[in-house]
This record gives C-alpha cells, structure tokens and sequence, in this order.
C-alpha cells in the first residue's frame, strides 16, 4: 500500500500540472501579434489548443493538445470601377503541409481553409486553422478568385469573370516573436488606355480597354439577379 500511494499522487499531480497549464493559456490576456506585417489581410487572429491524440504517462492514457492558429484572411472584390461586388466566391488553397509534420500527427495536424464570399461590401473572409509546430506556422499557397464561373455561365448564361483566375499568397507567424507576414506574389496591375480632348500627335497608346458592359433592356423586377450588376 506504502509503493502505491506515491504512484497515485504522483499521477494525480500531472494530471493537476497539465490542467492548470491549459487553463493558464486560456486564460492568459498576451497579445498574439507584435509585430503585424499582413497589412490588414490577416485579422482576428487567435490561439486555441485541441485534442489530437493521446499520450501514455505511466499506467494513464493522456489527452495530447495542440496548438492551432486561427483567423481570417480578408479582401475586397470590385468591379473596374471599383464598385463593391457581392456574391464573389474567393477560396485558398495549400501548396503542403510544413515539413514538421510528424507521421502520427499527419491526420489531426493539417491546414483548413474555408471558403470566403464577398458581403455587400465587396469584403470576404476566408477562415483559417493552421497547426503551430515548432512554435511557428509557415503555408504557402494560392488565392483560386470565383473558382467555375465557366460553369455558372454556361447554366445561368451570366456570370462574374475574374481579372486574374488565381494569385500566390505566403503567411507566416512566429509564435515566440509574435510577428506575422502574409505576403503575395508578383501582382499584375492592369490600366487601359484613354484620351481626353485632342490627343498629341503621334500613334495612339497601345492596349485595349476593359470590357464593355452591355445595358439590359429588361424593366426592374424582371430579373432576379439584376442587382447583382450582371451582364
């Protein structure tokens, strides 16, 4: 009885340890981010600890927690005059996992992304929970903008088009510096060519314009998706 009961406390204080530990976590005001170098792209961002397994401790079986970076990737969506477009479906996709991954981990510890849609405000939130291991999150991969409007056009004869089908993003958070970067790629930036008055002398400007936008001759109320602003 003497060799059992230190057995028994000894248990019973780790299992003390580890939920006072958690709850500290939890509880605790740190601010996550220190130095924030996302420019407004990543906001409400969080930590949060799940279950992915278990650990064996002695003669008890553990829960093993893990911790999880979370928030919202955020855009704006507009039409070429830089009309907020609503109903716009953006979704970012993961080139791989962090090479940290170990093999028993691989089922619980993987990227999420769901999708985002633009508001009436043209704004969309993609959310996000990326596993934090070795006290850092590192993803790359690519923003897919109105991923089968070739289908939807094809269905409903209307659909938004997008001004370039997809872009590469990276984001990156330290835990222990608390810096966060989300960086893109080469981004194209398009203009059009316009004349005011009288132009100067010499060939025009080379390129073309954005497209026209053809005006409906349907009456208000006829069509459902008329304030949608499609063609």
């Amino acid at each position: 009885m003497k060799r059992i009961l230190p057995i028994v406390f000894l248990g019973f204080s780790v299992v003390m340890l580890d939920g006072c530990g958690g709850m500290q976590m939890r509880g605790t005001k740190k601010k996550i981010i220190l130095q924030d170098f996302a420019e407004g792209r990543v906001v409400q961002v969080n930590i949060t600890d799940r279950l992915t397994g278990a650990k064996e401790m002695l003669f008890v079986s553990m829960p093993k927690k893990s911790l999880f970076f979370e928030g919202y990737i955020q855009g704006i969506v507009t039409d070429y005059e830089d009309n907020p477009v609503q109903g716009v479906v953006v979704r970012a996709v993961a080139k791989g996992e962090q090479k940290f991954v170990a093999k028993g981990e691989a089922a619980f510890q993987t990227s999420s992304f769901d999708a985002g849609v633009s508001d009436s405000n043209g704004i969309y939130r993609i959310r996000f929970s990326l596993p934090i291991l070795k006290n850092r999150v590192d993803i790359q991969g690519k923003l897919v903008y109105n991923p089968g409007w070739e289908q939807e056009l094809e269905n409903l004869k209307k659909a938004y088009k997008p001004q370039m089908d997809e872009s590469p993003f990276r984001l990156y958070f330290d835990q222990r510096s608390g810096m966060l970067v989300f960086a893109e790629g080469v981004r194209k930036v398009i203009v059009q060519p316009i004349e005011s008055g009288k132009a100067a002398p010499g060939r025009r400007l080379p390129g073309a314009a954005a497209p026209a936008q053809k005006k409906s001759d349907k009456k208000d109320g006829d069509d459902l998706f008329g304030d949608f602003g499609f063609d």
